[in-house]
Parts: structure tokens; C-alpha cells; sequence
């Protein structure tokens, strides 16, 4: 016992500053929330979507719009079209899915809170219930693995989630919400749906990754059971492919109302 306490010792303080201090260290060829230039047209559009592989550039109003819900940040739409730029900010999930949406023109709403119609907070009564403890059970429906690694990243000793109350629990029964990860495959849509089903009311449901938000690459497949996902009506969405595990941090710490 006394040499695992002078191991500690020596090992000293592992978990980063952030969020409590401090930006978190993001690596050189992170690519975070996109801008779009106010000028980005039609024609900007159509270049831009050519290169997109899962459909997230689209026009609107004669202006380019970019979805993060889809977007795998790949940056192929960046490298053929100048009037879109990937920012280093992490800051990328959002309550309501219509939020996920840029804009030509659009200012990143956490610089400019009070100028903005993204709604940057949850609503109150979720913040009242889980704001001391969160309870997650994830759900694995068909990923390929990147985002439910990195979403265990928050667990070990360098992110260390637990310190904010937020646990993974080993049954839905215990949960306080879902965290799914993956575009639902059939083969998990009956698990998935069960598994929710399974959760004490009341409870939140967390779409991480663009397979989970809207199937992602494999939004067109005919193997994949979007409508289960739909029907849950995620309380929070967390864009990427994978996400960071600075911006899955981030949100989950806006869902409890710590940020």
C-alpha cells in the first residue's frame, strides 16, 4: 500500500486544466467549428457539395449552408472552396438540432451570446435534475469504434469526467441517459430501443457522432434504422467523426450546467 502511495507521489497531478482552467491542447490538424464567408453563393455551393461525401453542404436562400450534424470534418468542401474555413473551436454541440446548421455570414454564437438565436443552454428542468450527477449507459448501434473511444477517453485519468459527477454505468437501469454512438444498424435498432426502454423516467438521450445525429456516411444505406433515433428526440447532439473529446466534454458539461 505505501509503495502505491509514493508511486502516486511521483506520478503527481495527471488530469489536463480544462475546462476549469485553460483551452484544452488540440491537436495541429484539428479541424473545429466551420465558418462560411457572408458572400458564400449558389455557385459556392455547388463546388463546395461536389466534394462533400455525406451531403452537409447545402444552399439556402441563394446562401451556402453548412450541417454539422452531417459533416465528417474531413475538410475536402475547405480545400476546394476558400469561403469555408475550419476554426480550432471545439465548441460544437447543440440542443436543438436546427443549431447545427452554419450559415453564410453566421458568427460563432459562444463569442457573441448575446447576438445569436442558437440556444447555448438546456433547459432549466434538466440542468435542476442532473446538475450533481449524470448516469450514462453508451450504446454502441453499429459505430465503427472511433467515437465510442474517444468518449472513453473522458474516463481515464488525463480527462477524468468523474470529477464533474458525469459516470458511464454497465445498465440502462441505472442511467440517467443514453449516449449512442453509430448511424442504428438493424441488427442493433431492437437493442437500442430496448435499452432505452429500459431507463427510469426521467432521462436524456445524447446523439454523439454524425452517424448518430444523421447516419453519416452511411446515411443511405439501406442496413441503417434512421426512425429509431428520430423517435427518441435527442436532448443533445455532439457533431464530429469522432468528436474531440473536448467538445463531448464541453457539451455534457452544458447539458448539467457547469459551464
Amino acid at each position: 500500500m505505501f509503495k502505491a502511495i509514493l508511486a502516486r507521489f511521483k506520478q503527481g497531478y495527471k488530469t489536463g486544466k480544462f475546462p476549469l482552467k485553460g483551452e484544452p491542447k488540440l491537436p495541429d490538424n484539428f479541424m473545429g467549428r466551420p465558418e462560411i464567408a457572408a458572400d458564400a453563393g449558389e455557385a459556392d455551393a455547388k463546388i463546395a457539395a461536389s466534394a462533400c461525401p455525406t451531403g452537409a453542404i447545402s444552399c439556402e436562400n441563394g446562401k451556402l449552408c453548412l450541417d454539422m450534424g452531417k459533416c465528417i470534418f474531413c475538410g475536402k468542401c475547405a480545400s476546394v472552396c476558400p469561403k469555408i474555413k475550419f476554426t480550432k473551436d471545439w465548441r460544437l454541440a447543440a440542443f436543438r438540432r436546427e443549431d447545427l446548421i452554419i450559415h453564410a455570414g453566421d458568427k460563432n454564437p459562444f463569442d457573441n451570446p448575446n447576438e445569436t438565436t442558437v440556444q447555448l443552454t438546456p433547459p432549466k428542468e434538466i440542468v435542476k435534475l442532473y446538475k450533481n450527477s449524470l448516469k450514462l449507459r453508451e450504446v454502441s448501434a453499429g459505430g465503427c469504434a472511433a467515437c465510442e473511444l474517444d468518449f472513453n477517453v473522458l474516463g481515464t485519468l488525463a480527462w477524468d469526467m468523474g470529477r464533474f459527477g458525469i459516470n458511464v454505468m454497465a445498465s440502462p437501469r441505472h442511467a440517467d441517459g443514453i449516449l449512442v454512438t453509430g448511424p442504428v444498424s438493424k441488427n442493433m435498432a431492437l437493442a437500442l430501443e430496448k435499452t432505452h426502454a429500459a431507463m427510469p423516467e426521467p432521462n436524456v438521450t445524447i446523439a454523439c457522432g454524425a452517424c448518430a445525429i444523421s447516419g453519416g456516411i452511411y446515411a443511405e444505406s439501406p442496413e441503417t434504422a434512421p426512425e429509431v433515433m428520430e423517435k427518441f428526440k435527442p436532448d443533445l447532439y455532439i457533431p464530429g467523426c469522432p468528436p474531440h473529446p473536448a467538445t463531448t466534454l464541453d457539451a455534457l458539461l452544458r447539458l448539467i450546467g457547469k459551464l
